[in-house]
This record gives C-alpha cells, structure tokens and sequence, in this order.
C-alpha cells in the first residue's frame, strides 16, 4: 500500500498544468484530494474524471491571493476530511518582461500569486498540522529561483522567495514533524508562458519549451516527496529536460 493512501491533499492551482497532473497522480495512489483555482469548470471536470476512476476529490474555487479564501479552503478541507496532510502551493505566474518596461501591474500579480498565495497557504495549513504535529508543505518555486536570466528579474525575485520562505519553515517546524519540501521545475509544458505578454519575447521563450518536459513528470517527483515515511524529508528537488542548458 501506498504512504499516499488515505492524506488529504490540498492542491492549488489544480485546474491545469503541474496542479491537474499531479490531483490525477495522488488521486490514483489513494490521495483524497481537495482541488482549489479560480476556473469552477475545470475543477468541475477534474473532480468528475478522478471520481470515475474511484478517487476522491472535493474541489473549491479559491484565489491564492485573497488570505480569507485560502483561510476558508483550510476550513473546508478539514469539514471535508477532518485533517491536512500536505498542502501543494502549487497556482504560479510568469509575465516575463524586462524592468525598462515597467509592467507594475505585472509584477504585483506575479509578487501576490507567487509570493503571497505561498504564504496564505502555509498559514492556513499551519495550525492545524502544528496541533497534529505533522504534516507536509510543497511550494513550488523554479529553475528560475537558482538563477536569473534577462526578462526574469521579477519573477526570479519571487521564486528565490519561495525557496526562502520553505527553507525558514523547515527551520522553524522540524521539531514538530513538519516537511518542507521545495520543487523546482525547468521547461515543463504547461500554460505557464501564455501569461507572457511581450510577444517578441514570448516567441522566444516558446522556442525554448519546445524542448519541454510533460506536467506528469513534475506529478510524480511530488509524489515521491510525499510518499517518504515521515521521518524522511525530501527538502529540494530541481527537474529539468535533459536536454536543457540552463
């Protein structure tokens, strides 16, 4: 039997990319899995998918930037389920530009999503798994949070904060049975780049991602974070495509 079997699971950004595949990949190990993002009608479908298939998942429309909603999800998975076992902080942004063109409305949704959504979710999650004293907390951060190309100084500058923030929690929870674990993905093929509104930009960013690997590669590098016996951390993981340089 599966370590998965049985956890509740929150997933934000569940209604595509690394978040669908990986509700699909803990859903066939026995996950019990609560779905959040803004797009009802895709978590609608997804909820149907994994329940034809005999898994069990409920879902929320939540925006990760909005501390109340996520409060709320918190609440809503444990009237659900009774418990959190691990929370993937997975919904992202990435409006690549370079800083002359002061895009400001840009990098504050990049700033509230990445950033914000990250800490919302771990202090909604928090004093629950701190009472339990255990629990599982995976944030997703990015090549990108290891180093910084041009057009990326904002979004580089959030996901080297995602690897802050996960590294401080581990810090301050190890002592009660709290995992920290930090993903960070290369090129995978997710609509990631459809939020790149520099066209020249976006096309060349898009040559790059031909090169991509698939979201259920990222799924089940999660899974295996999750699936270690408890006294067993998988801090960081970095993921690329082979075939990729940087």
């Amino acid at each position: 039997m599966s370590n998965i079997q049985g956890k509740v699971v929150i997933i934000t950004g569940a209604s595509s990319g690394i978040g669908e595949a990986t509700a699909k990949e803990l859903a066939s190990k026995g996950a019990r899995l609560v779905l959040a993002a803004r797009r009802e009608d895709r978590l609608q479908k997804l909820q149907q998918e994994i329940q034809s298939k005999g898994g069990q998942a409920v879902y929320k429309v939540t925006d990760v930037t909005s501390y109340e909603q996520m409060e709320e999800l918190a609440q809503f998975a444990l009237k659900e389920f009774g418990k959190i076992d691990v929370l993937v902080n997975n919904a992202g942004l990435m409006p690549l530009s370079p800083l002359y063109q002061k895009k400001i409305d840009e990098w504050d949704r990049m700033i509230d999503v990445n950033i914000k959504g990250v800490l919302y979710g771990i202090a909604a999650v928090l004093p629950s798994m701190r009472e339990r004293k255990e629990g599982h907390i995976i944030n997703m951060s990015s090549i990108a949070g290891h180093l910084i190309g041009p057009a990326g100084s904002v979004y580089s500058g959030t996901k080297f904060a995602v690897r802050a923030i996960t590294e401080g929690l581990r810090k301050e929870e190890f002592a009660n049975n709290i995992r920290t674990t930090i993903i960070s993905p290369g090129a995978v093929s997710t609509e990631l780049t459809e939020t790149i509104t520099d066209l020249e930009l976006k096309s060349a960013i898009d040559e790059i991602y031909k090169g991509a690997i698939d979201a259920e590669s990222i799924a089940r590098a999660i899974a295996f974070a999750i699936e270690q016996p408890s006294d067993v951390a998988i801090n960081e993981m970095i993921i690329r495509p082979t075939r990729q340089e940087l």
